[in-house]
């Protein structure tokens, strides 16, 4: 078995933790809120705003060990600059204030998985940045259009609303069997613990953002949060 479904095979609890939260089966259902939706965006914003610097730290950190993975890093900080710019223009054409957005903070979970990547990287082994990836690009590919789709309908928001969501469920295919071919190609058994231990600890706290995302009152599961747990 190729390390790619090993990864798939160690996470599927943690993801499967994330999948559960309500606002999975809220926005199909057409049970959501324009906050529902803006907060989403709000956090998705702060952590997109350090994908290229973690990706730049990454590759920085790797040396001549991975010199094929280096590559791969300089191929995604080109495909992800300037992104978190798209979605302030989303929240724009919801009618949030794009700057205040801007500079703002994160809620705790983005705070804190943001934190552990940088950390990660710097004081333990670079590759774990790969698990940010398994989570976040994965999470895109299956989730984004269908949830982008449910969102316009119940919430009727323009086009120029889903910049973000349309463009990486359509970009992240393309970077998936380009990171499948690279987790593959992971094949030292501590490199490949670094991104378990890494993509799990990124679907909990990426999982409790979604959890506690705003939902109407009578939404089963409301409020539900999950512990930092194996």
């Amino acid at each position: 078995m190729g390390f790619y479904n090993q990864l798939q095979e160690a996470t599927a609890v943690v993801r499967q933790q994330m999948l559960d939260a309500p606002v999975f089966t809220a926005v199909p259902a057409g049970k959501v809120l324009l906050s529902t939706y803006t907060t989403f965006l709000t956090q998705a914003y702060h952590h997109v705003k350090h994908t290229v610097p973690l990706l730049m730290a990454c590759g920085a950190q790797l040396g001549p060990r991975f010199p094929e993975l280096q590559q791969a890093i300089a191929e995604y900080i080109t495909e992800e600059m300037g992104h978190q710019e798209w979605i302030l223009a989303d929240l724009a054409a919801c009618g949030v204030d794009a700057e205040e957005v801007r500079h703002g903070q994160p809620e705790a979970p983005i705070e804190l998985m943001v934190a552990f990547l940088y950390d990660a990287i710097h004081r333990g082994n670079p590759l774990s940045l790969f698990g940010m990836v398994q989570v976040l690009e994965g999470t895109s590919i299956n989730q984004a259009h269908r949830m982008a789709d449910a969102f316009q309908t119940t919430l009727n928001l323009p086009d120029q609303a889903f910049s973000y969501l349309r463009s990486h469920g359509s970009l992240d295919v393309e970077h998936w069997q380009f990171f499948t071919n690279l987790m593959n190609g992971i094949t030292e058994p501590e490199d490949q613990q670094t991104i378990i231990h890494s993509a799990k600890r990124v679907y909990q706290l990426y999982g409790q953002m979604l959890h506690t995302l705003p939902l109407p009152e009578d939404v089963a599961g409301f409020g539900n949060t999950f512990a930092l747990a194996g």
